[in-house]
């Protein structure tokens, strides 16, 4: 059944009215920016919580920093970004980084992002990994985690049913232990992958940043069924990452799930800001397309989210009902995944600006979690009920960045407590390390368009830097 509120109806009647709510705009491209140089807004004489502006930081090249907007000194700010990053990428290996050096080969230095909760590295990862190095100008981390990623997640094989993507699951020795994808990686590949090729340009083979985001994106969405084996014993066949005829993206291309559980998507997948990006600068026969799926993605958003607590399933079905999985039924709760709904919503609004049943939705889910007080678990029936006890440093980011597209003043105390926060140390370091600094960069004005301008006139074509000596050596890479 799908959600309706009532307190959608003032909301639904204005999106109505801005009938070019999901046209292209005209408007130029912003060019390059460095870190700590954001736009900033002050804050309203009255105290109360500024909103997104009319047009989004693609027309007007600014970029709100929400932490000067609670009067945080700049050099404060920028330090703190600085000092998550380089923590969390070039730390102790034991107790603080998440990225580690794994050797060279014919392209350069390689490097990977390892779950060291859980012991291995996804794709996930590296392209977290990869679109926060090119928001901060770490040209060599970011081509050696594209060069891991490339040289053991993407299968060439083009009898494979996940030709042309990368295996979701590794093995820090580059053993593949799933190796279909999570289409949420190759979302932000692709991204990650335009940004580099306007901010540094591109130079040859697999640093060719431009030509991989294009080939990459035509497969996700024109890819041709492919039938084979996976995991060494599984037949299966794999279809492209986006559904047409629902025109979202899917939670796999794995047909063989399908015989279970239905194609289906996963909410925290949908990312209409890099979808518009796409209608732009991807291959021109699809470009229609992606400005639908934007479009769709947003009115999905309006569909799965809770009318009264604002929280959205880790999974769900096309229509934007809750989807339990034939393996785990909570699926249909919100959980960890579901976390990055709130921020793939309002980095949409702060970026373009088109849809203000966004801020309704910031403004609701805050207004559940702020009920909680300043410590709430990290999952929820999607009524409200907790389903566990822990809180998460992870969910703390995300209902930050919520900020970006909420009205109320309530949103100052969720920015305020993620400022606070410190990027965290141990077992479970790898997700909510890579949230907590992703919503630094968004929250301080510093997770930014790079647009094809942003690029220099000309770049050498050379192999690419080495990754420098403070990157931590994994036992792994030191074994081999």
């Amino acid at each position: 059944m799908k959600h309706h509120a009532a307190s959608f109806s003032v909301v639904l009647l204005l999106a109505a009215a801005l009938v070019l709510a999901c046209t292209k705009r005209s408007a130029p491209p912003p060019g390059p920016a460095s870190l700590g140089s954001a736009m900033t807004s002050a804050p309203p004489p009255d105290g109360s919580a500024s909103t997104p502006a009319a047009k989004g930081s693609f027309a007007t090249n600014q970029y709100r920093d929400l932490f000067a907007e609670l009067g945080k000194p700049a050099v404060e700010i920028r330090a703190k970004v600085e000092a998550a990053y380089q923590q969390l990428f070039h730390g102790d290996p034991a107790n603080e980084a998440v990225m580690f050096a794994a050797g060279s080969n014919a392209q350069g230095p390689l490097a990977h992002i390892k779950d060291i909760g859980h012991d291995d590295v996804r794709s996930e990862g590296i392209s977290y990994g990869m679109i926060i190095a090119v928001e901060l100008d770490r040209k060599q981390d970011f081509d050696a985690l594209w060069n891991w990623a490339t040289t053991y997640m993407r299968r060439s094989d083009a009898k494979h049913p996940a030709h042309g993507f990368f295996s979701w699951q590794m093995r820090a020795d580059g053993t593949a232990l799933d190796e279909m994808p999570a289409p949420d990686a190759e979302e932000y590949f692709v991204t990650a992958l335009f940004f580099a090729s306007h901010r540094w340009g591109d130079g040859q083979g697999i640093y060719e940043y431009g030509r991989e985001a294009r080939e990459l994106l035509d497969a996700m969405k024109n890819r041709a069924p492919i039938t084979g084996t996976v995991n060494r014993d599984r037949t299966t066949t794999g279809v492209a990452l986006f559904n047409p005829e629902h025109k979202m993206v899917r939670f796999t291309p794995d047909t063989g799930n399908f015989a279970k559980n239905g194609d289906h998507t996963d909410p925290s997948y949908h990312l209409p800001a890099f979808y518009e990006l796409w209608a732009r600068w991807g291959p021109e026969a699809d470009r229609a397309f992606w400005t639908d799926v934007a479009c769709t993605s947003r009115d999905f958003f309006v569909e799965a989210a809770h009318p009264e607590t604002g929280l959205c399933p880790d999974y769900a079905n096309f229509d934007g009902t809750p989807k339990a999985a034939s393996w785990d039924a909570h699926t249909a709760d919100f959980r960890w995944d579901a976390w990055r709904t709130a921020m793939n919503w309002s980095i949409d609004a702060a970026w373009w600006g088109k849809d203000p049943r966004q801020i309704e939705l910031s403004d609701r889910l805050l207004a559940f979690f702020d009920a909680l007080g300043p410590t709430y678990p990290g999952t929820f029936t999607l009524d409200g009920t907790p389903t566990g006890k822990d809180s998460s440093l992870g969910l703390i980011a995300t209902n930050a960045v919520a900020a970006l597209a909420a009205s109320h003043p309530r949103a100052k105390g969720f920015v305020e407590r993620l400022y606070e926060a410190k990027p965290p140390v141990g077992k479970w370091r790898y997700y909510d390390g890579l949230l907590y600094l992703m919503a630094m960069l968004h929250l301080s004005g510093n997770f930014r368009i790079y647009a094809p301008s942003s690029a220099p006139a000309s770049v050498p074509a050379a192999a690419p830097s080495p990754v420098g000596e403070t990157v931590p050596v994994s036992a792994a890479a030191a074994s081999r």
